[in-house]
């Protein structure tokens, strides 16, 4: 079922495809943190919120509020492992939102390059465990 603002409950994301508008999509990407934490969750496969803390320099809880906003309009779905939630895009999503990301990463280098450095820094990443 979708609601009100053109997407599939978080919940749902998984078991089918996601319908998402424009809209939706361009309202949950227009905060530049939201953006980019999209951008490197894409590149990545999958980040929990200690290391997109890390890689942006901005608290957890100003993390979380904003992972939060792209849970609740499907762009993200969220694994539990443990204490720890790790984030990444669902491959149910619209394949232009994919080439939306991707397009958007691939003429942007410079937004990414020092968040990318800073999480390629993190001590035994990918396998490191939040701490």
């Amino acid at each position: 079922m979708i609601d009100k603002k053109g997407a599939l409950p978080a919940q749902e994301t998984c078991q089918q495809p996601i319908e998402i508008s424009p809209i939706v999509l361009f309202k949950a990407l227009s905060d530049e943190l939201r953006l980019v934490s999209m951008l490197l969750i894409r590149r990545r496969a999958e980040l929990c919120v200690c290391e997109l803390t890390e890689a942006l320099d901005v608290s957890q809880p100003k993390v979380s509020r904003h992972l939060a906003i792209l849970r609740d309009t499907g762009l993200v779905a969220t694994e539990r492992r443990g204490q720890w939630i790790y984030y990444s895009i669902p491959p149910t999503l619209p394949a232009w939102v994919f080439r939306v990301l991707d397009e958007t990463a691939a003429h942007n280098e410079a937004v990414l390059k020092s968040p990318l450095a800073k999480l390629q820094a993190i001590v035994d990443r990918p396998t490191m465990q939040c701490p």
